[in-house]
């Protein structure tokens, strides 16, 4: 059996940028997170499950165009905002060592500008909005910004991000109904806390370089009790979903949906290893299963 220690690193070397791309282009490329789509997907999928819910059926095609452009947009624009905050840092950690910005392959000014441009493709989407939804698209950014700061100073960084994530989901029912039922708040609620449980897994895959360079997280904060928050914040987003789908009026077979999503989490929870971080990084990625869930139990609970 190897005894090797795995590699961290969320670059992959001979993935399809690199085949693929020109060597410039690929650069922009990791940096938008491209290479590594979960990120996006997970910002997708609980806004299309919103989407639904406040659709009482299928979307408007045209709208889930825009918020799918969206959800690309901004979580590309985020992770380049992360990067330029967090330059000096991940050339010590082993999951962001190579990343563009610190490895030397893009300038911080070339970030900046990337960024810049970032933000005006999200802000030519607010023409296709309601003055409700853009109203909380602008609320947004002041998270997205933030957000890799919130590292510096509190533990609860994946509490910003969840909140700052899922912001499509409340903006999913504004643009489809002009208002934001309490059942809609309680399922991005729900979301935040799923978010915080999940990020927390990918936390733990750099605690070790996060305790030596001062960072702050929930995997710090948790330690060797991950297991029991982790627990606590899945059950708790579990209820969320039930009782906003009873608010929702969701159909029956929402409910067996939320059975088989609280299912799954409960396997993340048996399956998460503190000593396998390798494990950690897997389980955060199993969680676009979670999302397509939830969207299963929207569409039936729409029925």
């Amino acid at each position: 059996m190897s005894t090797s220690k795995p590699d961290l690193s969320d670059i992959y070397h001979d993935d399809w940028v690199a085949r693929y791309l020109p060597a410039s282009w690929g650069s922009y490329a990791r940096l938008a997170r491209l290479d590594r789509p979960v990120g996006t997907w997970l910002t997708l999928l609980p806004c299309i499950a919103a989407l639904i819910q406040a659709a009482g059926g299928m979307p408007d095609g045209w709208r889930l165009v825009i918020f799918s452009l969206g959800a690309l947009l901004m979580r590309s624009a985020g992770s380049t905002v992360n990067d330029i905050w967090d330059r000096d840092f991940d050339k010590h950690v082993e999951r962001t060592r190579f990343r563009p910005l610190t490895s030397g392959q893009v300038s911080l000014k070339q970030a900046i500008a990337f960024l810049f441009a970032q933000f005006a493709l999200s802000a030519l989407l607010l023409f296709f909005i309601n003055p409700f939804s853009r109203w909380l698209a602008l609320a947004l950014v002041p998270l997205v910004i933030i957000y890799p700061l919130c590292k510096r100073f509190t533990y609860w960084p994946q509490a910003v991000l969840g909140a700052a994530f899922n912001w499509g989901m409340l903006m999913a029912w504004s643009d489809t109904t002009n208002t934001l039922p309490l059942g809609a708040i309680l399922m991005w609620l729900g979301a935040l806390t799923w978010q915080i449980g999940y990020d927390t897994l990918y936390a733990y895959t750099d605690i070790r370089d996060d305790e030596r360079l001062g960072l702050r997280s929930t995997a710090r904060r948790f330690g060797n009790q991950g297991i029991y928050w982790l627990s606590g914040f899945y059950v708790m987003s579990v209820l969320l979903w039930i009782i906003a789908g009873t608010l929702l009026h969701m159909a029956w077979a929402y409910y067996l949906a939320i059975a088989l999503v609280a299912a799954h989490l409960f396997w993340q929870l048996k399956v998460f290893d503190l000593e396998r971080p390798e494990k950690s990084h897997y389980l955060f990625k199993a969680n676009i299963h979670t999302g397509l869930l939830l969207i299963i139990a929207s569409i039936l609970g729409t029925f």
